[in-house]
C-alpha cells in the first residue's frame, strides 16, 4: 500500500520502519491529527476526516489540505489511514439509504485523495434482509462510489464481530465481497483484521494463533492484509460483541498481540489501537504502544 507524499520540505525526518500507532482525533482540523500521533509517540495513525455520526459532507479547504500534508511531512509518521462514517450502509435494501452512502464514500474517498491518505478503512454493510444479496448490493455500491471519485485510494475492508446482520465476520464472505468488486477496481481492494472482532466471530487467536492465520492465507491471502486494528475484547471467545479493551486487560489476554508484534509476515503492516482513551486522550495510548514495542523485541529482523 503506497503512503502519502505530502508536501516535499528542504529537511525532512528519519522516518522509521515501524508502523505503529492509534486512531487519533482530528478536533480542531484534520490537520492536527499528525501532531497528536506525535504526541502519543506513534509512528503510524488512523484518522476520521470528517464527524463519523453525521451525514454532512465538508469540503476541505486548500489551506487544510496543505496544513495536513505539511503536517505529515515534519511529524516522521509512517504511516496513515482514514477510518469511513458509521452512518454508511453500502449493503442496504433501502434504494434511499444506499445511494446516500454511496456518495458519502465517494466524498471519503476524495478527501483521502485530496490529503494524500493512501486508504480508507471501511466496515462492510449490514445486509438487513439477505445475506447474499446484501454482498452483491455492497459490491456494486463500491463500485460506484470508486467511479464517482479521483485518484487510487484503497478500500481496506475490515473484519467484523459478526452482530447482527453485519457482513464480513467471516474469511469466506471476506473472501466472496472482494471477488463481487468488479475487476477493474478490485487492485484496490484489501483488509482490516481487528483483533477483538476475530476473537469475538470465532477466530480463536488465543488457543488457534496459527490456525487462524493459515486459514486467512487459505481464503484471503496475507499479501491483501494492510492494516491491523490492535484490540483486546471485553467479551469472551465468539461472543458476537464489539466491545474493546485495552491491550493485554481483556479475553486475549497478552499472548496474541505478542505473536502479531513478532511475526515477519506483519512487519509491514500498519498497526493501530482503538482502545479506551481514558480521560486525558494520550496517557492510555502511550502506555499501550510502549507494551505493544516491549512485544515486539526479539522479533526476526526485517529482509528487505
Amino acid at each position: 500500500m503506497h503512503q502519502p507524499h505530502p508536501s516535499t520540505k528542504k529537511s525532512q525526518p528519519a522516518r522509521t520502519h515501524e508502523r505503529l500507532g492509534a486512531h487519533v482525533s482530528t478536533q480542531g482540523g484534520v490537520q492536527t491529527a499528525p501532531g497528536r500521533g506525535v504526541e502519543i509517540g506513534a509512528t503510524a495513525i488512523q484518522l476520521f476526516t470528517k464527524t463519523p455520526n453525521q451525514w454532512r459532507e465538508p469540503a476541505l479547504e486548500p489551506g487544510t489540505i496543505a496544513a495536513f500534508r505539511e503536517a505529515y511531512e515534519a511529524s516522521g509518521l509512517n504511516g496513515v489511514v482514514s477510518h469511513d462514517s458509521y452512518l454508511i450502509n453500502l449493503a442496504s435494501p433501502d434504494p434511499a439509504l444506499t445511494e446516500r452512502s454511496i456518495t458519502s464514500f465517494a466524498a471519503e474517498l476524495t478527501r483521502c485523495h485530496q490529503l494524500g491518505i493512501p486508504a480508507v478503512v471501511s466496515h462492510p454493510g449490514n445486509y438487513l434482509d439477505e445475506r447474499e444479496a446484501g454482498l452483491k448490493r455492497n459490491a456494486r455500491a463500491y463500485a460506484e462510489a470508486l467511479r464517482a471519485a479521483p485518484g487510487e485510494v484503497m478500500v481496506l475492508l475490515e473484519t467484523t464481530a459478526g452482530t447482527g446482520t453485519s457482513l464480513g465476520s467471516r474469511f469466506e464472505e471476506l473472501a466472496e465481497l472482494r471477488s463481487l468488486i468488479p475487476v477493474e477496481f478490485r487492485h484496490r481492494f484489501g483488509f482490516c483484521a481487528d483483533t477483538c472482532h476475530l476473537y469475538s466471530a470465532g477466530y480463536d487467536l488465543v488457543n488457534a494463533y496459527d490456525a487462524v492465520w493459515e486459514e486467512w492465507e487459505r481464503l484471503i491471502g496475507i499479501e491483501h492484509l494492510h492494516c491491523f486494528h490492535l484490540n483486546d475484547s471485553k467479551t469472551p471467545f465468539a461472543s458476537r460483541k464489539d466491545r474493546h479493551e485495552l491491550i493485554a486487560e481483556g479475553s486475549l489476554g497478552p499472548e496474541p498481540f505478542r505473536r502479531i508484534m513478532r511475526d515477519p509476515r506483519f512487519a509491514d503492516v500498519i498497526k493501530v489501537l482503538e482502545t479506551p482513551k481514558g480521560d486525558d486522550m494520550v496517557t492510555n495510548d502511550r502506555r499501550m504502544l510502549r507494551r505493544l514495542r516491549s512485544y515486539g523485541r526479539g522479533a526476526p529482523k526485517r529482509v528487505r
